[in-house]
């Protein structure tokens, strides 16, 4: 697995999220999905794509500016990175900077997203 193409992947999900399109986001995580949000919540696969199906999140605003990539093995990468995000989620609005670290294991052919977390940076004051 190259980098490359973890990218196009990471560009499949930005979308899928901006478009709530739960038959991609059902494509890229993997059924074991284990997620923590910035609330410090788990979440599982069914209940993300639940939030999207329900329009519960909604991404307005999706826009990456640092990727980092750790090849653990063949089949495994992980990615850390930083995007500005704005939207809502449960009817209230957010904007911010966020980092996101995501497990991306190989399952048969197919890559998903087996673990993840994002958490809110902080503004400097």
């Amino acid at each position: 697995m190259n980098e490359e193409a973890i990218r196009k992947l990471e560009a499949e999900l930005r979308l899928a999220q901006l478009h709530s399109d739960v038959a991609a986001l059902d494509r890229l995580i993997d059924d074991a999905l284990l997620f923590t949000g910035p609330d410090g919540t788990l979440a599982t696969k069914a209940e993300d794509l639940a939030l999207h199906r329900n329009r519960l999140v909604e991404f307005t605003l999706h826009e990456p500016s640092e990727m980092q990539f750790v090849i653990v093995t063949d089949d495994v990468v992980v990615v850390a990175m930083r995007t500005h995000l704005a939207g809502r989620y449960q009817n209230a609005a957010f904007a911010g900077d966020f980092r996101y670290t995501r497990v991306w294991a190989r399952r048969g052919e197919s890559w998903r997203i087996v673990a993840g977390h994002v958490s809110a940076v902080p503004l400097k004051t």
